[in-house]
């Protein structure tokens, strides 16, 4: 089975060839538990983000602040998908990083859009509620042809965005992806949607990876992270689209 996050699309067949016996192993409860923790370091980490920009030891390195923690953040989450068995280690680390990258970043959006940041943190929890109750009940069902549409969505959007990124460095930029008009609102909308749905299919690699019963426990590692990923790239794309509408 494959999804569309990064961090979950390695078939379980493949973790299981790659290494060998294990001790413990992945489970729901162990999962969801790793999951709480994981959203639990991220929010501490998020305050001490936020208040680190009203520190004056802080203040004026905020900006390299914010930049050093988004690199390692990514350095930290590709190892964790590259190296599974390290996902103990490293999901923690990837979750007080990104905590510290959103903490700066919710500051920055906050003082320009008073309230924003409470709107968009209850959003993501209402989205993520909305979503699970759906796949739990069976309304929305990650079928095959469901996976395809989002896997191709988000790469789409992967790749919009690492020429946007590209761009801002060689002077060119993607018309409308920042903007605030009606067409930037709308592809603002439509990533929010693309981000939700990716939350059906952790939900599924999580279920089917526990109901299995012969993966390693460090799955249960990865698969929180994996979740945490959509959560976060949920929650800033959530931002992103109240910071148009406000300018509307």
């Amino acid at each position: 089975m494959r999804g569309s996050n990064p961090a979950l699309n390695d078939s379980f067949d493949t973790v299981l060839d790659a290494n060998g016996a294990y001790n413990d192993i992945m489970t729901l409860e162990g999962t969801v538990s790793k999951s709480l923790f994981l959203i639990a370091l991220v929010i501490g980490a998020g305050i001490l983000g936020w208040q680190m920009n009203t520190m004056e030891a802080f203040a004026p390195y905020m900006h390299e602040i914010l930049i050093t923690c988004s690199i390692m953040g990514l350095i930290t989450a590709l190892i964790t998908i590259f190296k599974k068995t390290m996902a103990p280690t490293t999901a923690p680390a990837y979750a007080v990083l990104e905590g510290i990258t959103l903490g700066i970043f919710s500051f920055r959006y906050e003082s320009i859009y008073s309230g924003i940041v409470m709107q968009a943190i209850l959003l993501t929890v209402s989205v993520f509620v909305a979503l699970l109750l759906c796949y739990k009940s069976g309304l929305i069902k990650p079928t095959e042809n469901f996976r395809l549409g989002v896997i191709s969505a988000t790469m789409g959007i992967f790749f919009v965005y690492l020429l946007s990124f590209i761009g801002h460095f060689v002077g060119f930029a993607i018309p409308y992806l920042h903007e605030s008009g009606p067409i930037g609102i709308g592809i603002s909308a439509v990533i929010v949607v693309v981000a939700a749905l990716n939350l059906v299919l952790d939900f599924d690699f999580i279920e089917r990876g526990s109901e299995r019963g012969d993966l390693p426990g460090y799955m249960e590692w990865y698969g929180a992270f994996g979740l945490l990923v959509t959560l976060i790239w949920l929650y800033i794309e959530i931002l992103r689209l109240l910071a148009k509408l406000r300018d509307e």
